[in-house]
């Protein structure tokens, strides 16, 4: 193989192995290096991908010539997945050009919407069973009961607005997904929009919110409407299990974390329960609930901390969550400042 053949194979981001008519590698480009090893250079292939599927392929080419294509699975160093594909190598000399694409990511989303429908059809089922049943003994056993109907239809009632809150949030999320990849223009002023919110919570909720909002906060770019259900949600959930010992605090920032932009820090704390260490990270996932049965009996919908992700996201900002059992909890809110450069 020439220099030129060399570099560009080389500078294929996908991993490329050149093998000889003994199924021995005599070229690797570092994108394959990194997946399989140094040691895979000068050795028979499956000295380093020991996957018979990904084997039989090469065999193959080798005896009946053409192109195999096979999707292998590699647990280690982290697991991944690649669409391998083994054809005649160029040259005519016999061997085998092995090309190794990642649909990592392709099946873990493929993998997320079969999980996302599973968990909507979950989170209707049981309204849906709920409000079926009784329809069926109001016209039945309790067409003549009074008492019963008025309970009945006051169950039916809470459990058809659990479903609509559910569509709601739903439509929420897939709005804001969309759009996640434009940043908002508007230039804001923070201090109203949160002095409205925690105003409007403590009104609707009959507890306090103590609100402390230093001065100099910089205005940022934002969707107000969106900014508005970030803090409202954070400041619901904040409510629901902190009770009245729920704080909203804002100041200006030198360094967001991670992007080490300047902006400001909306932070939402409460004195409930705590979350476990082991939850935080999954806290931002569609449905996932620390407490299923609390959750769901105070109307929650398991969607509200994934919508609050991908605004702040939209805002390019960041969302940092600590909390420990028995210590409450602090959801803190970055968002660059307006006269800062984009963030990527």
């Amino acid at each position: 193989m020439n220099n030129l053949a060399t570099d560009i194979l080389d500078s294929l981001p996908d991993p490329v192995l050149l093998l000889d008519a003994g199924r021995v590698v005599t070229r690797i480009n570092p994108a394959a290096r990194a997946v399989l090893g140094d040691p895979a250079l000068g050795r028979d292939l499956s000295h380093s991908l020991r996957h018979p599927d990904a084997l039989r392929a090469v065999d193959a080419v080798l005896t009946e010539g053409g192109q195999h294509g096979v999707e292998v699975s590699l647990p280690v160093p982290i697991a991944r997945a690649f669409d391998l594909q083994a054809l005649a190598a160029p040259g005519g000399q016999g061997g085998v050009l092995v090309i190794m694409r990642d649909v990592t990511a392709l099946r873990q989303n493929e993998r997320m919407r079969a999980d996302f429908v599973s968990n909507v059809s979950h989170e209707l089922r049981s309204p849906l069973a709920t409000l079926i049943g009784f329809i069926e003994t109001l016209r039945g056993p309790a067409a003549n009961d009074p008492e019963a109907r008025t309970r009945f239809l006051e169950i039916m009632d809470a459990e058809a607005a659990r479903m609509s809150r559910l569509v709601d949030d739903l439509l929420s999320l897939a709005r804001v997904e969309a759009r996640e990849h434009i940043q908002p223009e508007t230039e804001l002023d923070l201090a109203p929009l949160l002095k409205g919110v925690a105003e409007t919570l403590a009104a609707r909720s009959d507890r306090p919110v103590a609100l402390d909002i230093a001065d100099g906060l910089p205005p940022v770019l934002g969707d107000p409407d969106e900014l508005t259900q970030v803090f409202e949600n954070l400041l619901d959930n904040a409510i629901k299990y902190g009770g009245d010992n729920v704080r909203l605090e804002a100041a200006a920032v030198a360094r967001i974390p991670d992007i080490g932009l300047p902006g400001a820090c909306i932070a939402v704390t409460d004195a409930g329960p705590g979350i476990d260490e082991a939850d935080l990270p999954r806290l931002t996932e569609r449905f996932y609930r620390t407490d299923k049965a609390r959750s769901r009996s105070l109307g929650g919908t398991g969607l509200g901390l994934a919508i609050v992700k991908h605004i702040v996201n939209r805002h390019r900002g960041r969302l940092v969550t600590s909390s420990a059992l028995g210590r409450g909890s602090c959801f803190n809110v970055y968002l660059p400042a307006a006269d800062t450069p984009p963030a990527v």
